[in-house]
């Protein structure tokens, strides 16, 4: 029995009780609900470890409901959703989703998506009472937040400030999907010169030093027209 409880908000009654009975196979405890208002009123009661919502609620619009959550929970939320297009997806996103999957889907990626939510769950819980929290390490790579440095292959490398504070920033945000202009703020705020094609420039010279194979990324997955991932290698992430 996994011990995280999913609440599930969609209003299809055959994708719920895809989800639900999915969900049950696996070992998870859930509650469900069909439109956006009792959905906020069940998760505040009874405050779930992860969400799976569908945006085309009947009631209330889904991304209004995630920045109603995020503005008192930061309960991760995987969007499952009809709405394929790009705006859709930076909408969602940019208002607090953790990741976003297309419908139609195939229950092997939800439940591949539900997994990576759930080790981000338990590294979070690990760190709670950990007194090494400056210290981020995934795979090969290994950063120092509080000296400032980063590693690969026990090899210090050279970062520029923004490259470092790039890197850093989606490596605690590790397994989520952050768009262009979440990074944009969260590194340059208002600062109009970096724009989107900077963005790109900045990561195409930190994938030169970070990754092994710049054609094929091993850390840093690009989410076309929507934003970039930090990939988790394995479950020896700090």
């Amino acid at each position: 029995m996994n011990n995280y409880t999913i609440f599930v908000v969609e209003d299809d009654r055959a994708i719920r009780s895809l989800i639900a009975t999915t969900l049950e196979i696996q070992g998870y405890k859930y509650e469900v609900a069909m439109n956006g208002k009792s959905a906020l009123m069940g998760i505040i009661s009874s405050k779930p470890d992860i969400i799976i919502l569908d945006l085309g609620l009947p009631d209330i619009d889904g991304v209004e409901i995630i920045t109603k959550i995020r503005s008192w929970s930061d309960v991760p939320i995987i969007v499952v959703s009809a709405r394929s297009d790009d705006k859709d997806k930076i909408n969602a996103l940019d208002a607090g989703a953790d990741d976003y999957l297309t419908k139609p889907f195939s229950i092997d990626e939800l439940l591949a998506r539900l997994r990576v939510t759930v080790r981000r769950l338990n590294n979070q819980n690990s760190h709670s009472n950990s007194s090494d929290k400056n210290i981020f390490i995934n795979g090969d790579l290994k950063i120092d937040y509080a000296a400032g440095c980063t590693y690969l292959n026990n090899t210090e490398i050279h970062l520029t400030p923004n490259e470092f504070k790039l890197l850093s920033l989606l490596a605690k945000n590790v397994g989520k999907v952050l768009t262009h202009n979440y990074i944009l703020k969260e590194i340059w705020t208002n600062a109009l010169p970096y724009d989107t094609q900077s963005l790109r420039v900045f990561m195409a010279t930190l994938r030169k030093k970070i990754e092994p194979d710049t054609s094929n990324p091993k850390y840093i997955q690009t989410h076309i027209g929507v934003g970039y991932r930090m990939l988790k290698i394995d479950d020896t992430i700090k």
